[in-house]
Parts: structure tokens; C-alpha cells; sequence
């Protein structure tokens, strides 16, 4: 892959703090509408609470991941310029944050062993995914996102079926609201929780091994002493916004 999938806050002009609306909850302890910087973001385009932004309220930054598509913007659709001499890239970061979050998909369904029957249906996704995000302003604007998702969508699933086959009885979650369930030790292997609100869930010591977690909202959910080995689609801002400690088993820190 020649195109970042990590967030690289240094090489970003900060657009994640002017485009998206905040709305005062417990996620930000502010309004703040579309295309209006952050009170917070300095000159420099850094953030002046970074430190301590859960303290000051502001827990939603720290659990927003663009996937890389912001430095993507910056250095190279509008090379090097920033929104103040182009506000027009700010409608485009959902746009390219959706192609990027697709491509990291993408990458991680490649790399399952168990899903290489699809390796090629998976890889041409990946290109012509890298190829859309490659276009111009107008281009991007003009990408029916919606479609290409209905595209690569199935491929994923499939992959994901794949891989979570052979792991017991694998329950459907998909779409389920389980926001604030008692899950306690619940055998939950290979199930799929794609698009699951798991808000405040109790999975304490849950057998979560190889799970989808496709756009699961994790913000709050109790994942102390849970087994999350092999895990598919696991995002580290979905690690990021659960509550984790020693005794959670993850594949990666």
C-alpha cells in the first residue's frame, strides 16, 4: 500500500477539529457547528489540551480516528495548503476518511489466512479504492460513496465468514442495540457484532476471540479481563474509546 492508513496528526492541518459539528454531551463539553475551528486549536494547527482533553471534556476527540485521510488531504490533494486558503477540502474529509477507513478494511481482510480464496477480489477492491481516493477535489465530491460500499462490503463479509468459521456457535449481533448489556463472561466467539452499539456493555472476562467488530461502537464498554485474540476489525480508536486494563487479551497493544 503506498497510501498511509495511520493518522499523522503532524503532517494534518488540524481539519478534524474545523469539520465535523460538535454537539455538547458527554463526548464535548462544547457546541461547536460545522466548518468552525475548535476554540482549542492553536495557529500551528495543534491542539493546546491535547494532554488532557478527556479531563477537559472532550473524550470524542480522543476515540476519532481518520484513518490518515486527513494528512492525505492536506499533502497531497491540496499539496501542502491548509483550509484556511481552501475551505473547500473541509466537505471532503468524511469523503476520504470513508475511502480510508474502507482501504484499512480492506488490508486487514488480506491479511486473513482464512479468507485467500478472496485474496484477489480483495486486493482489486483495495486498488480501485486507492484509485478514488486519488482524485481531484471535484472528483472526490462526485464518488457516490454509498455505491462503492455496496461494492466491498459483501467482499468483507465474506472474508469475515470465513475467518470466524469453526468458532462455536458464533452469535449475530449485527446492528443489535446492546448498550449497557450484562455480558459478563459471555461465550461470544466468532460472532459478529459489525455495526453493534455496545455502549457501556459489560463484557467483563467475554470469550470475544475472533469477533467481528466491524463499526461497533465500543465507546465505555468494560472489556477488563475479556479474550479479544484474533479479533477481526478491531480499530485501535475502538480500543481506545472501551475500557481495557492488564487482564484484556489483545493482539496488539
Amino acid at each position: 500500500m503506498a497510501l498511509e492508513l495511520v493518522a499523522d496528526c503532524s503532517r494534518c492541518a488540524g481539519l478534524c477539529c474545523v469539520a465535523p459539528a460538535f454537539a455538547r454531551s458527554s463526548d464535548f463539553a462544547i457546541d461547536k457547528p460545522a466548518g468552525v475551528a475548535c476554540p482549542n486549536l492553536r495557529d500551528d494547527f495543534r491542539c493546546g489540551i491535547h494532554a488532557r482533553l478527556r479531563e477537559s471534556g472532550f473524550k470524542g476527540c480522543t476515540v476519532f480516528d481518520c484513518f490518515g485521510a486527513g494528512q492525505h488531504l492536506t499533502q497531497g490533494t491540496y499539496g501542502g495548503r491548509d483550509w484556511r486558503a481552501d475551505p473547500g477540502m473541509l466537505a471532503l474529509l468524511p469523503v476520504m476518511r470513508h475511502l480510508h477507513e474502507l482501504m484499512w478494511y480492506l488490508t486487514e481482510a488480506i491479511g486473513l489466512e482464512a479468507a485467500r480464496r478472496l485474496r484477489g477480489k480483495l486486493e482489486t477492491a483495495l486498488a480501485e479504492t486507492e484509485r478514488l481516493s486519488m482524485g481531484t477535489p471535484a472528483e472526490l465530491l462526485a464518488i457516490d460513496l454509498d455505491a462503492h460500499r455496496g461494492r466491498v462490503n459483501p467482499l468483507l463479509q465474506r472474508a469475515s465468514e470465513l475467518a470466524r468459521a469453526g468458532q462455536g456457535r458464533r452469535p449475530d449481533h449485527r446492528g443489535a442495540n446492546l448498550v449497557g448489556r450484562k455480558l459478563r463472561g459471555a461465550d461470544l466467539r466468532g460472532a459478529s457484532l459489525r455495526g453493534a452499539q455496545l455502549i457501556g456493555a459489560d463484557l467483563r472476562e467475554a470469550d470475544l476471540r475472533r469477533a467481528d467488530f466491524t463499526g461497533a461502537d465500543l465507546r465505555g464498554a468494560d472489556l477488563r479481563g475479556a479474550d479479544l485474540s484474533g479479533a477481526l476489525f478491531l480499530t485501535d480508536s475502538q480500543i481506545a474509546a472501551a475500557t481495557i486494563d492488564a487482564s484484556t487479551t489483545l493482539d496488539h497493544p
